[in-house]
């Protein structure tokens, strides 16, 4: 849904960046009782949702992956804190409402815009060129799995569960290794295209008014929720 049209789609990426992590952050030190800024936070992205036209059905059941790790990490939280109820639903509704200002921003970003923007914002510049491998190759890796599953499937896989655990070890070792080869194989190509660590695009990201007027209402709804966790 990242090539549709729409206001959020239209924003500079350094905005909805920078202002993803200002309302996570306002989310992450909200105190579990609030809930009245827990509301506030939630009729944030369901605003935001609906102008950026991404299908709501969409984000939610994405949203809802999720849940199940930040329950297994917090299950026991009620045994060794006061109030532990309240303490881990206050830990499921944060962890539910970051997920869903992330999906939103990836949902309304394409990645390689998204990228440039955290580059513009002065990111460590070998993190980002290996957030754009990973997005660049990962179909790659993906598609080298898928023949080599084809390739073990058709050799009649079966046995015992012990030869099975030892040929799926091998084919990790095997994706390893030839994923280390293709990398050396383009760093020599991009060496040889003259590539010096930065990366160069078509697309000049500009900052209008739009974007100004975008973080000073969000910027405001987040001291309005940091006031009402303060009071």
């Amino acid at each position: 849904y990242s090539d549709r049209d729409s206001f959020i789609h239209r924003l500079d990426p350094r905005t909805k960046f920078l202002t993803t992590l200002a309302f996570i952050l306002a989310v992450t030190l909200t105190p579990p009782h609030r809930w009245q800024a827990f509301v506030i936070c939630f009729a944030v992205v369901a605003a935001l949702m609906a102008l950026s036209r991404v299908p709501v059905l969409y984000i939610l059941k994405r949203s809802l992956v999720i849940m199940p790790f930040v329950l297994l990490v917090t299950v026991f939280v009620p045994f060794f804190k006061e109030n532990g109820l309240v303490l881990l639903a206050a830990i499921l509704v944060k962890a539910w409402l970051s997920v869903l200002s992330l999906i939103l921003l990836t949902a309304t970003t394409p990645v390689p815009r998204l990228l440039e923007g955290l580059e513009r914002l002065r990111l460590p510049r070998v993190m980002v060129m290996v957030l754009s491998f990973m997005y660049r190759y990962i179909f790659v890796l993906v598609d080298e799995v898928m023949r080599m599953r084809q390739a073990r499937d058709s050799r009649n896989f079966g046995g015992s569960r012990l030869w099975q655990v030892k040929t799926i070890g091998r084919m990790a070792g095997t994706l390893f290794i030839r994923s280390y080869e293709r990398g050396e194989r383009v760093y020599a190509a991009m060496l040889a295209r003259g590539f010096d660590g930065q990366s160069r695009t078509l697309n000049n990201l500009s900052f209008k008014l739009a974007n100004a007027y975008f973080t000073f209402v969000v910027v405001a709804v987040l001291l309005l929720i940091s006031a009402l966790s303060l009071w």
